[in-house]
């Protein structure tokens, strides 16, 4: 199960995501579903079409179930499988 603690091992595809900080100030605000992820960038579903983020530029808001939770990108710079091994 997710939780605020653990988000930063699981998977983000299908996640709800919105950039809340970024060294480009014209992702600020944006928001979307998860579609995909690399080792360093989101693929983002916005209602503007696909956007393709780096993940360590941005302070990112996950929603998980009904909480909040803010991320630095840099906690999330990895594959999600290498985030995992670290975990452990």
């Amino acid at each position: 199960m997710m939780t605020r603690e653990n988000l930063t091992v699981h998977e983000l595809v299908g996640m709800q995501a919105e950039i809340i900080e970024s060294s480009n100030r014209s992702l600020i605000g944006l928001n979307g579903r998860i579609e995909d992820e690399t080792k360093s960038m989101v693929a983002l579903n916005t209602e503007n079409g696909m956007k393709l983020i780096a993940k360590k530029d941005s302070v990112w808001r996950f929603d998980i179930n009904q909480d909040k939770v803010v991320v630095n990108g840099s906690k999330i710079a990895k594959r999600s499988y290498d985030r995992l091994r670290e975990s452990k």
